[in-house]
């Protein structure tokens, strides 16, 4: 697999214009009503959204990886107007009306793919009529961007492979960044539904919950954002903070996308249900 952690070469991104360097953000997207509920959640995408343009350069492109696409093989959506995906159930009915209409970029999305190579230096798949833009991605964009004007690209993960591959490939999109694309991973750092505790305060959660989270944040304080791609190392603690661990992959993404030495600025540091930690993150 290469590595092409330096700036995207003009012959592949034409349709990209070189940018001030964008910032990273891995964002704890938790409930699928945090997206319509009046809470510091919303309220702090809407916040982070008002920064662009003036504290942060505007986006040219949004490149979303999401804990809700997983694939054989790395996909990216190709199409003009990604649809908007409802995949969840047992939600209010307002929550399913949600659209979040905002283009796609076949062209870059394109260029991306030739940039961007997974096992066997093969290109990223495109998807064109298959997938859109699951909850994952429109439920945090949104509030963050409520105009739908910046296109936006999927970016799926191939969840046969193990972490140290997800590191390895998404250190290859760190050049995006001067090239206007904004990196958002969007997960979570600790997620077990099975352990769900219903009605608890975003301060209560479980011993395991808080020490994952904890160590985690830690490593992101320190720069050692390689250990993150080891969480696995950790035992029991990782196994009971992730059951499965696509929640847990899209921070390997933004992680591996930013210097050790940009400091990173923690956000949403709460708990909901006492087993999905909020944390989040902005680098640069």
């Amino acid at each position: 697999m290469s590595d092409n952690t330096s700036a995207a070469p003009q012959e592949l991104l034409n349709s990209l214009t070189p940018s001030d360097r964008m910032p990273v953000l891995f964002v704890g997207h938790g409930s699928p009503m945090n997206a319509i509920g009046d809470n510091e959640y919303r309220r702090s995408w809407e916040a982070l959204g008002t920064g662009f343009g003036s504290k942060y350069p505007p986006p040219q492109l949004i490149l979303c990886i999401s804990a809700h696409w997983l694939t054989e093989g790395w996909w990216l959506t190709g199409m003009n107007a990604p649809k908007t995906i409802h995949d969840f159930g047992g939600f209010p009915q307002e929550l399913f009306d949600q659209q979040y209409p905002a283009p796609g970029a076949p062209a870059a999305a394109r260029e991306i793919s030739r940039f961007v190579r997974q096992r066997g230096s093969a290109p990223l798949g495109l998807d064109l009529d298959t997938w859109g833009l699951d909850h994952g991605t429109w439920a945090v964009l949104k509030p963050m961007f409520p105009a739908a004007d910046i296109p936006v690209v999927q970016l799926s993960m191939d969840y046969s492979r193990p972490p140290s591959e997800h590191y390895a490939l998404a250190r290859q999109l760190k050049g995006l960044r001067e090239r206007g694309v904004l990196i958002v991973g969007s997960g979570n750092i600790v997620h077990n539904l099975r352990q769900a505790q219903r009605g608890a305060a975003g301060n209560q959660a479980y011993d395991w919950a808080l020490e994952f989270d904890q160590t985690t944040g830690g490593y992101l304080q320190q720069g050692n954002l390689d250990a993150l791609q080891n969480f696995q190392k950790l035992g029991q603690l990782a196994q009971m903070a992730h059951p499965t661990y696509e929640h847990y992959l899209p921070l390997l993404y933004a992680a591996a996308a930013v210097d050790a030495s940009e400091q990173p600025q923690f956000f949403n540091t709460s708990f909901q249900l006492g087993a999905i930690s909020m944390r989040s993150v902005v680098w640069g």
